[in-house]
């Protein structure tokens, strides 16, 4: 299975910037305990590695002199084995990289004596939603590999608690184009209502050009997908999250766009899972 990550901007300013995955939780209802427990790093070359529990919630986190590790996720993902023990893998599976890859860096700028920079990456998934069948989740990533810049982006996850299995919120419906057509023009106008408010001024009239301009129209297939709920009982909400780069230049930050699940959007819901949708 595969989830999709959109990342591309200097963390210093991708926290700073406007519509942040923290922003999505604020209209989607993502819970904002976190992972409900605290983990304790080390300073300087000390290294710390704990882990805390607290009603199947878990957190990580590690640091030493080479990178820092953070991952956590809640309660609700950790009460359900079988996700808690994918999202267990997918730690590990991060933790391998980095620290593959932040050794084998450090071990070349020994070697050539130019400065180090540790590296580090942070991973923490929230609660968007859960209802009688379906746990959704909001990971919100950063990341640092001793560049000029860091990265940041979101990642969905919608565990099917009947099947037993995870999938990314778009996989619910029947494409990406499907959800696009649904949308259709609400998406492009309130994309343009965002940047003109941050750019301070109405884009440029007439059509934006091809679909990778920062004054065009941008589609579903380029976004994370989010899944919410007001009401506990099905999906009513929808979240389109565009990262860095993708509808504008990075200094504007990632773009949070929310629509209520109306007849044409549940129309574009695969079969299987019309059940799960309730039009607001």
């Amino acid at each position: 299975m595969s989830f999709r990550t959109i990342a591309a901007i200097p963390v210093a300013l991708a926290l700073a910037a406007c519509s942040s995955p923290d922003e999505v939780s604020e209209e989607l209802g993502v819970s904002q305990e976190g992972a409900g427990a605290q983990a304790v790093g080390a300073q300087g070359a000390a290294t710390a590695n704990a882990t805390a529990t607290g009603g199947g919630a878990s957190a990580v986190e590690e640091e030493n002199d080479t990178y820092s590790f953070d991952y956590a996720y809640p309660a609700a993902a950790g009460a359900i084995p079988d996700l808690a023990a994918m999202l267990d893998r997918k730690r590990e599976d991060a933790r391998s990289a980095l620290e593959e890859q932040a050794g084998d860096d450090r071990a070349q700028a020994e070697a050539n004596d130019y400065p180090y920079r540790p590296h580090s990456y942070s991973q923490e998934w929230k609660v968007v939603a859960e209802t009688p069948g379906f746990l959704s989740l909001s990971g919100e990533f950063a990341t640092y590999s001793g560049g000029a810049h860091g990265m940041y982006g979101l990642e969905s996850l919608v565990w099917d608690k009947r099947a037993g299995r995870a999938r990314d919120g778009v996989d619910m419906f029947r494409s990406a184009e499907a959800l696009d057509d649904a949308l259709g023009e609400k998406l492009c106008e309130a994309l343009d209502a965002q940047r003109a408010q941050r750019r301070g001024e109405p884009l440029p009239a007439g059509p934006g050009g091809d679909d990778f301009g920062f004054d065009s129209c941008q589609h579903v297939k380029d976004a994370t997908v989010l899944v919410g709920s007001s009401n506990g009982r099905a999906f009513d909400r929808i979240g389109i999250w565009f990262g860095p780069y993708v509808a504008g230049p990075y200094a504007e930050g990632a773009y949070e766009l929310n629509f209520p699940v109306d007849a044409a959007v549940l129309d574009a819901v695969k079969s299987e899972y019309r059940a799960a949708f309730a039009a607001r």
